[in-house]
């Protein structure tokens, strides 16, 4: 986009004088000021979610055992686990979430989610892209389209990944590289944890580190007159998202857990997912825009009981704990907390009392961003085998998320060859999921 207003009168020029005193140059202030409007503009277009927190279970989780038990079902259906009361009047969840279920009142529970595509591979592309696998096209994560159309704020990454970029299907897609996730290298909830990158290598110290980016620059804008390619804008885009982390302390402190309280961080829990969940707060509180992280392996083919016994208290701890912790710092209406598996389990209990892959109905979770509160959308039928009610498809989903972040879902954007390509191909707001 240009910016408006860009001509130096007497004033601007002696600001740039001034700034060049300080060692910065002409080019840098164009750039501020350029960054300036873009980010006036952005914010100008947002919805109801600043910022979204996706959280993915890998593997296939079963909305029997979790979100959707059915506690009167043959037994063969209804499986080895029982169910609790929650906040919700009337609706029950699995035993495991006994800490979600006292913050029920403040999410809404999607059990009608459903595609067709049982291959986890094929299951993560739509959950993480909106769209159906296509042998012709790789298409861009939900996160990347929310960089691509937003940038970055306060200094950070639009897009960060907790705590690896976690399939191929949270990439760029047909989009430039310049807009893929920043990954954090390591796992916050290590006792080494450190973010790659986000340190002045030794013996560098502020002055040299300026020097280096003022050179960077010249040879940078050299080859930009003679070459020009998405490997160059990305390579560029990646050291100017470096040196504005790496310069702004504010920037560096978002992912730095140890300057939470050491209650809160109790409370979260002190293992994966505590920490995981810690950390996207901090970053969508910093600024971060979309915030992809994963917690467990849930492709349980055999003792299912035992397998959310050992996973999901962690995990359930952690959630409650960031859906109250945003409703306390009043971030909860402004940030989205989506979870979501590829696909979920079959009705039936298997030989090796666990469940196999099942994509015709499993559930999803929405918090915040403008997303109703206390509320149940969509039903399974009594063996939760297939959508009794209001059945919820990918690109519905991705419509209704992209809506409240001030997205047009049917916006073209172009991939290769000048194809223009539909955000989302023919979804649709589901405005009942709406507050």
């Amino acid at each position: 986009m240009k910016c408006k207003g860009n001509n130096l009168n007497r004033r601007g020029f002696m600001h740039v004088g001034f700034l060049g005193g300080l060692g910065i140059t002409l080019a840098d202030f164009y750039r501020m000021k350029q960054a300036q409007a873009e980010q006036k503009f952005y914010e100008s277009k947002e919805g109801t979610a600043k910022s979204v927190i996706f959280i993915f279970f890998p593997g296939g989780m079963a909305h029997q055992e979790s979100f959707d038990p059915k506690p009167y079902a043959p037994l063969e259906y209804r499986g080895p686990m029982n169910s609790i009361q929650t906040k919700i009047p009337g609706y029950r969840i699995g035993e495991t979430l006994k800490q979600t279920a006292t913050i029920a009142d403040k999410i809404t529970i999607c059990n009608s989610m459903s595609h067709g595509e049982a291959a986890h591979e094929r299951g993560t592309h739509n959950m993480f892209t909106g769209y159906r696998p296509s042998p012709a096209l790789q298409f861009p994560s939900m996160g990347t389209v929310v960089s691509h159309e937003f940038g970055s704020r306060n200094n950070l990454p639009p897009y960060v990944c907790i705590p690896n970029q976690p399939n191929v299907f949270a990439g760029t897609g047909y989009l430039s590289s310049s807009f893929a996730p920043f990954s954090l290298g390591s796992d916050p909830a290590s006792g080494s944890f450190t973010v790659r990158d986000l340190k002045l290598p030794g013996g560098v110290d502020d002055t040299r580190f300026s020097r280096r980016r003022k050179i960077l620059e010249a040879v940078n804008d050299h080859f930009k007159t003679k070459e020009k390619g998405d490997s160059l804008d990305a390579v560029d885009s990646f050291y100017q998202r470096a040196y504005s982390m790496v310069s702004s302390q504010k920037a560096r402190e978002a992912f730095d857990l140890n300057k939470e309280d050491g209650k809160l961080r109790d409370a979260y829990g002190r293992n994966t997912a505590g920490a995981r969940l810690l950390m996207a707060r901090r970053l969508v509180e910093a600024g971060v825009r979309f915030v992809t992280l994963t917690y467990g392996g849930w492709d349980m083919h055999s003792n299912i009981s035992g397998g959310f016994k050992g996973s999901m208290p962690a995990f359930d701890q952690a959630y409650a704990a960031l859906i109250r912790d945003l409703d306390q710092r009043g971030l909860l209406d402004s940030t989205m907390v989506c979870t979501a598996s590829e696909f979920g389990r079959t009705p039936k209990i298997n030989g090796s009392a666990g469940r196999d892959h099942w994509p015709k109905v499993f559930s999803v979770l929405m918090a915040g961003g403008g997303i109703k509160k206390g509320s149940v959308y969509g039903l399974s039928n009594p063996t939760a085998s297939e959508p009794e009610e209001d059945a919820l498809n990918v690109e519905d989903w991705a419509t209704t998320i992209y809506k409240c972040m001030g997205i047009t879902s049917d916006k073209e954007l172009m991939a290769p060859g000048d194809r223009p390509i539909e955000i989302v191909n023919g979804g649709k707001v589901r405005q009942e999921l709406l507050a």
